[in-house]
């Protein structure tokens, strides 16, 4: 006693891709579809202009980099910007996505105020030679 045979199916086609986008709304007018993403990758920029309000802003880019990586790193720069300002809220950290260098920041210090002997835990008794 064997399977019933399957019909066969006709094999499918590849996926259709959605296009990444290249036209996005702006942050400061809030009008939809007016900045405009233009790549130069032979001189690693990428710009991006508002035709509302006129804004516009360059990035650095790579081979592998797509108008919605310009977009964002906009976006990011923006909110850098916002934060610095808005210096009330203090729980909020800003994203770093690896490009250009981070601001410096001071080293932690552990034992800062205390003396160093409440925190040895050597014991001169212990390990004394004879």
């Amino acid at each position: 006693m064997g399977k019933r045979k399957k019909s066969a199916r006709k094999p499918q086609g590849p996926k259709k891709r959605e296009p990444l986008p290249s036209i996005f709304a702006c942050l400061f007018c809030n009008h939809e579809k007016s900045v405009a993403v233009k790549l130069d990758k032979k001189m690693g920029i990428g710009q991006l202009q508002c035709k509302v309000c006129g804004k516009s802003f360059q990035s650095g880019i790579n081979y592998l980099s797509a108008p919605v990586d310009v977009y964002s790193d906009w976006v990011d720069a923006c909110d850098i910007v916002s934060g610095a300002a808005d210096n009330t809220e203090g729980d909020t950290v800003p994203t770093y996505r690896g490009r250009g260098t981070l601001p410096e920041k001071e080293p932690l210090d552990r034992f800062a105020g205390q003396d160093a002997d409440e925190n040895d835990d050597y014991d001169e008794e212990q390990y004394a030679e004879e």
